[in-house]
């Protein structure tokens, strides 16, 4: 499979299929396809429908297969980016509900909840994410650019509520209090923010979709 990924600010990934190659999406995530491209929606098992609903995605997904060179193309839900990822077996990767767009059938989504018990309450990102296993290429949506990090064992990185895209599976993610009553009331950080520790790699995201819809609510307001 190759794909293109095109556009700026609301991007489309063009996923090439040869005859019998498939895609996976999230449902209402197509915006085109060429005639011979079949669609069809599967569950993948109860118990998997019901872990995807949890993590923010349909309880079915839509699979594209195709009848000789075909193509299909994914957008985006917000203004943001498409990262692809290679999936590897045993190097899964977390990422914050509702991001997953697209996939090769080798992949599997699942559900992750948080082990930490203040890490989900406060950290911004929830008890539960979603976890990408298996082998294969998958695209996930980021809100607005992203910036990667590579984390050394015991390197940590603090970030602002809702910043957390994409994690590997092997770091852990906690809270740390804002420091200060003063920084508290008036830094506009809130109570805690997130931290990430490594080994591992993440993806941050410049415009998580809460803080675009809080930017945004004053003019609607008005309106």
């Amino acid at each position: 499979m190759e794909y293109r990924i095109e556009g700026s600010n609301l991007p489309v990934v063009t996923c090439y299929l040869n005859n019998g190659e498939r895609m996976m999406s999230q449902a209402g995530a197509m915006c085109w396809m060429s005639p011979n491209i079949k669609m069809e929606t599967i569950g993948g098992g109860f118990g998997k429908a019901i872990g995807r609903m949890f993590s923010g995605e349909s309880l079915f997904l839509n699979q594209y297969s195709s009848n000789g060179q075909g193509m299909v193309a994914f957008a985006t839900n917000v203004p943001g980016s498409i990262r692809p990822v290679q999936i590897l077996p045993g190097q899964d990767i977390i990422v914050q509900k509702s991001s997953f767009l697209a996939m090769e059938p080798g992949v599997e989504l699942s559900v992750h909840f948080q082990k930490r018990l203040g890490a989900g309450f406060f950290s911004g990102e929830g008890f539960i994410m979603q976890r990408l296993s298996g082998q294969g290429m998958a695209f996930v949506e980021i809100d607005g650019s992203s910036v990667e990090f590579d984390l050394q064992p015991g390197q940590q990185m603090i970030v602002d509520t809702g910043y957390l895209a994409v994690c590997s599976a092997t770091c852990t993610i906690d809270i740390v209090t804002v420091p200060g009553m003063k920084n508290v009331l008036f830094g506009g950080e809130g109570l805690f923010n997130t931290v990430i520790t490594g080994p591992g790699h993440i993806i941050l995201q410049s415009m998580p979709i809460a803080k675009l819809a809080g930017s945004l609510g004053p003019f609607i307001a008005k309106s």
